[in-house]
């Protein structure tokens, strides 16, 4: 198969795509092998909607932020993907395949046991502690590795040095995500927190000012519901 996006042409041959993981608005990820291994493709739809030239500025902005939180999250014990290469200006980025599943396809198999979850929230104060917010914080952008170890994946909406709103909103879109796809887990939000505000206060905004910002917004949502 020949690759979906504008490469060079010496990048060509060493990529084989596979299949499509996922086909969304924002973008087109595809697995396949890079040189040999296992890889990820992900590269931005064009918005028809959008003047070409706002489009391509919004793309570069995004892919830039993305790349930045990558490199970031590497040189720390956060677990996610690496980069392979990447390619700004055609809108694409190749990055390492994670072997395992989603949180969403974990929960959905009626798994009891919650350390996951907990798990999670310990991980998302720690990514918040960085300055960083996820943007699109749900089960399907949370994998399970081979060996159990949870990675975040998908930054594609991520912020750098983020308001405390920002930071508020991961937990909302994910209270949201677990409501509405996982609702036989009850007070699973409440495990997520637990497991945010376990860590110290010492980074500022603290995890218990990021949850009352989140439980705001969360009585935000029901008075407007």
């Amino acid at each position: 198969m020949s690759p979906p996006i504008d490469m060079d042409d010496d990048l060509v041959p060493m990529w084989q795509q596979s299949k499509i993981i996922h086909q969304g608005a924002e973008a087109i990820v595809i697995s396949g092998n890079w040189m040999g291994a296992k890889a990820v493709l992900k590269t931005r739809n064009p918005r028809s909607y959008r003047h070409p030239d706002l489009d391509k500025r919004l793309t570069r902005q995004r892919l830039s932020v993305e790349v930045r939180v990558l490199i970031k999250l590497q040189s720390t014990s956060i677990p996610s993907p690496s980069i392979l290469d990447v390619d700004i200006d055609n809108g694409w980025i190749l990055l390492s395949h994670i072997s395992g599943v989603t949180l969403y396809d974990y929960l959905l198999g009626g798994n009891s046991d919650l350390e996951p979850i907990r798990n999670l929230g310990i991980l998302i104060r720690e990514m918040h502690e960085l300055g960083i917010s996820h943007g699109d914080l749900t089960t399907h952008n949370v994998m399970i590795d081979d060996d159990g170890q949870l990675n975040l994946i998908d930054f594609g909406l991520a912020k750098i040095v983020p308001e405390i709103e920002q930071l508020g909103l991961d937990l909302q879109v994910l209270n949201e995500c677990l409501n509405a796809s996982h609702h036989e887990y009850e007070n699973a939000i409440d495990t997520i927190i637990e497991g945010y505000t376990s860590l110290s206060n010492d980074f500022s905004p603290s995890g218990d000012e990021v949850v009352e910002r989140f439980n705001s917004i969360r009585g935000r949502v029901r008075y407007h519901a």
